[in-house]
């Protein structure tokens, strides 16, 4: 039997490698374009919501707005936790140490770039450890009263603390928090002074304003309006340049007299930076703001609105503010930049570009 000549035998094992090599090949191209894919399919389990404030305040109301709609486009849970306390730090403590994998993110206040700086030792950078997503809107906070106290005016409540410094007492949602600054802002603007009392939300400060333990309250105007509608609670200003909608016979602290005190809050929400770009990009996306949506209409009974930056314009600009606001701190904690206050604007990416 005549036997082939032994270079065809090798070419035929040549072949059958070489064969064998692109089979492999191909196989693993498909496994890496397969994964690459999967990866780009996102959530695929549940997400949290850390929102930085205790239950029933106006970030709540607007992440459960926010988080329902999600909940139903994504066909996967987007869950609500409360983490209030440390003027916001511990809820955006605990983000910024997540995965940044879009499973975990924050919903946050103004406080977000101002609790840092009233804290000895922060464990987080606004600016490096977080990217901003998108804001939900912004609101004016009002200056109210408990009937019983006897303040008709602002000029009424400016006379009592100017008469006895030190005798009158604030409520705040916290050390740092937005309503914290916009009594502060007040504070600095009309030259007087009163003691600080942080409560770990705004739903625990406003029943103890009701209650007349404490003598004025900034308060988110939303969270107020029923309770001034039915006379629990007397508005004398609100905090932003012009009036608010919902209250149009209250006249801004400007025309109450008091000028360059206007603090109006944003709301928004930051995942940890270096979270995949598609990710922030189908957040983004999908969010609407809270007032757009039928619950949401209901519930957020406030002046809000948003910029509709997408997310590469959508930035933090905390390193900035950082900066100019620890001048500020420095010189004392009553003075806070109006400038400090806008909530996104267009800044480094600190999102993965995956």
């Amino acid at each position: 039997m005549a036997h082939p000549p032994r270079n065809v035998c090798l070419d035929t094992t040549k072949n059958r490698m070489t064969r064998t090599c692109f089979t492999l090949l191909s196989v693993l191209g498909l496994v890496f374009a397969s994964g690459e894919a999967w990866a780009q399919v996102w959530p695929t389990r549940p997400v949290r919501a850390i929102v930085a404030f205790s239950a029933g305040g106006i970030v709540d109301v607007m992440a459960r707005v926010v988080c329902d709609q999600l909940s139903t486009q994504f066909r996967q849970p987007v869950v609500v936790e409360n983490r209030a306390g440390a003027g916001t730090a511990i809820a955006a403590a605990f983000v910024a140490k997540s995965d940044p994998d879009g499973y975990t993110v924050l919903v946050n206040s103004s406080a977000h770039t101002i609790s840092p700086l009233l804290q000895p030792n922060p464990t987080f950078d606004p600016g490096r450890d977080f990217s901003a997503v998108i804001p939900f809107g912004n609101s004016p906070n009002v200056l109210v009263v408990s009937p019983s106290r006897g303040f008709k005016t602002v000029g009424d409540l400016l006379a009592a603390a100017r008469a006895k410094p030190g005798s009158l007492n604030f409520a705040s949602a916290g050390v740092g928090s937005g309503v914290h600054m916009s009594a502060e802002r007040f504070l600095a603007s009309a030259g007087i002074v009163a003691v600080h009392v942080p409560f770990k939300g705004s739903p625990e400060a406003i029943s103890e304003l009701m209650a007349g333990r404490v003598d004025f309250y900034f308060s988110p105007v939303g969270l107020v309006a029923a309770h001034i509608r039915e006379g629990k609670l007397l508005a004398l200003a609100v905090n932003s340049p012009k009036r608010a909608v919902i209250l149009p016979e209250v006249p801004t602290l400007a025309e109450a007299g008091v000028a360059d005190a206007e603090y109006p809050l944003w709301y928004g929400l930051f995942v940890p930076a270096r979270t995949p770009r598609h990710v922030v990009e189908t957040l983004h996306r999908n969010i609407k703001s809270p007032q757009d949506t039928e619950r949401g209409g209901q519930a957020c009974d406030a002046w809000l609105g948003t910029d509709g930056h997408d997310p590469g314009e959508v930035r933090c600009a905390c390193r900035s503010r950082d900066s100019h606001q620890r001048g500020h701190h420095q010189r004392g904690r009553n003075q806070i930049s109006q400038k400090f206050t806008a909530a996104f604007v267009t800044g480094t990416d600190r999102s993965n570009g995956d």
